[in-house]
């Protein structure tokens, strides 16, 4: 669905660029995560998508057509992007924000239609906020204004969705809550893409792993290929080893403190 070929992007000035040569595909039908030590081009590859950051070099394709010469609206209907930082413009009501996500399927903002309302209620409830569809976006909290701006992706629909890191400022049920979502939405058919720094729940629950270091891939596959000690200690250059998760059998990040000599 998403593929990434070969793509450097710089950004102005940059004496080198903060993504080199990044090529992995984003298939229908699995959770795809992205992840890598800070710095290292997961939020640039989002802009990209976004169409906010240019490309050097190499190409991005929706369903082999490149992204750079569909038409917006086209391309709002089949993917979904929820970015790390969004400010709400002004306060809406909660379920007028996730509304918001059914405009690429209308062309006006008239009211909803019966089939609208139906999305809508159905993504307030998938993503857990339905007793805040009343409130207004200016009272939520950090972790409410996160799952409001996946409900509204949920309701734009489409075949693929591309969260970058969808669970900050969430508590460790909602962590849990966003990630089982996400695989049901794989399992769904969609292509689902996240840009994640929790290595342990993208262990749990991605079918496979991009690590990134410095604008490259380092490592590229199932989680058991990937969550190897040896290259996560290179590449986040801090002492670890990697364990199994008694409850699921996935790898499972453990760092280690790095010894200090006492002074008497």
């Amino acid at each position: 669905m998403i593929a990434f070929e070969e793509v450097r992007i710089r950004y102005a000035r940059a004496a080198s660029p903060a993504v080199d040569g990044v090529s992995f595909a984003v298939p229908r039908g699995g959770v795809t995560a992205v992840v890598g030590p800070n710095g290292s081009g997961k939020s640039t590859l989002v802009r990209a998508l976004l169409r906010r950051q240019p490309l050097e070099a190499g190409r991005i394709t929706i369903d082999g057509g490149p992204l750079d010469s569909a038409d917006r609206r086209a391309l709002a209907r089949r993917l979904a992007i929820v970015p790390q930082r969004e400010d709400a413009t002004f306060a809406l009501p909660v379920r007028d924000f996730v509304a918001l996500g059914r405009f690429p399927h209308g062309g006006s903002w008239g009211a909803a239609t019966p089939a609208d309302a139906g999305v809508i209620h159905l993504a307030i409830g998938r993503a857990g906020i339905a007793h805040l569809a009343d409130r207004s976006t200016a009272q939520l909290s950090g972790g409410e204004w996160q799952r409001t701006r996946l409900a509204r992706a949920l309701a734009q629909g489409g075949d693929a969705i591309v969260l970058d890191e969808p669970t900050t400022f969430l508590d460790v049920a909602h962590e849990m809550a966003m990630f089982e979502l996400f695989a049901e939405l794989a399992a769904d058919g969609m292509a689902v893409m996240v840009v994640s720094h929790q290595l342990n729940l993208v262990a749990r629950f991605a079918d496979r792993i991009v690590l990134l270091d410095q604008g490259r891939v380092v490592a590229h596959g199932p989680p058991d290929e990937v969550m190897t000690g040896s290259v996560l200690e290179r590449v986040y250059e801090w002492p670890l080893v990697v364990l199994r998760d008694p409850a699921v059998g996935a790898p499972a990040l453990l760092p280690l403190r790095r010894s200090r000599r006492r002074t008497p």
